[in-house]
């Protein structure tokens, strides 16, 4: 992916982190910390999440999916790419409050569009440490180190990022860095857009969707195990063929090709009726 493309995601993800950003301001009371134990319906339920990421619960079904990759008290866990935080927001007061501990593998900070994204969250982190706990911030990218020491995670979720990473052409180094951060025994949860099966995979995922077999393929590759796949996230009426990708599916809703102004006549009816796109759920171990 040229530099030019990746911009232009980065910037599209620091608007959606903006957006975010501006509604849990408005809705999280300040300083509110969790309950002393947690459970994680409390943490969906909590009141600091945004209306907007409430509104997506229906399409990524946090509890049943988080409970799916084992997420459990005192667990470390690392949320590689985690852009505005939608299950950061989760994860980390649902860690916080059951003495876990969370690494949040960030951007590689290499231009001036993933700083901001990058100090944008750690701002939003340190400002309610009460709920959000210590979390750790690393990087990721193409020349970056390991995420954490090695053989010490429990779980690391790879959540709708490996098109990004193939676009960006760092997949197999994702898959490798997670590997290494996991114990024994560990696992990898991967969410992410699902292609129709039988077809040619695209090596960048321009479209944003990503073959189910092809992503088995990745982690086998860098010595993972599948363990089990579910259909929580899967949606039927996703015909996968849509003018400007799986972007033009809600929540980003693109009217027009990334970086051209939105075009007011593009009938959205049908892709809001589809809804969210659908979504492999997988669970990976490595082998102890």
């Amino acid at each position: 992916m040229n530099s030019q493309a990746l911009l232009s995601r980065r910037g599209a993800l620091l608007s959606a982190f903006a957006l975010a950003a501006c509604g849990r301001n408005a809705e999280a009371p300040p300083g509110a910390p969790p309950e002393a134990a947690m459970t994680l319906q409390a943490a969906v339920a909590g009141s600091w999440r945004s209306a907007a990421d409430k509104a997506r619960d229906p399409w990524r079904h946090p509890v049943e999916s988080l409970e799916f990759w084992g997420l459990k008290p005192g667990l470390t866990v690392v949320e590689f790419w985690p852009g505005a935080g939608w299950y950061t927001d989760i994860v980390a007061p649902y860690l916080a409050a059951n003495g876990g501990k969370l690494i949040a593998a960030n951007l590689e900070p290499t231009d001036p569009a993933s700083t901001e994204i990058v100090e944008a969250f750690r701002h939003k982190l340190e400002a309610n440490r009460r709920l959000y706990g210590k979390v750790e911030i690393a990087a990721f990218g193409a020349t970056s180190g390991p995420v954490t020491a090695p053989a010490t995670a429990d779980l690391v979720l790879f959540l709708r990022n490996l098109h990004n990473w193939m676009a960006a052409g760092v997949v197999e180094k994702a898959f490798r860095d997670a590997f290494a951060a996991l114990k024994p025994g560990g696992v990898l949860g991967v969410e992410e857009h699902r292609a129709a099966p039988g077809g040619v995979q695209d090596a960048l995922a321009a479209d944003g969707y990503v073959d189910q077999a092809y992503a088995v393929r990745l982690a086998q590759e860098a010595g993972f195990v599948l363990d089990k796949a579910s259909e929580i996230n899967a949606n039927p009426k996703d015909t996968r063929n849509h003018p400007f990708g799986v972007w033009t599916l809600p929540p980003v809703r693109l009217t027009a090709p990334r970086g051209e102004p939105e075009d007011p006549s593009f009938d959205r009816a049908k892709y809001d009726e589809i809804g969210e796109s659908d979504r492999m759920t997988l669970r990976f171990v490595k082998p102890g």
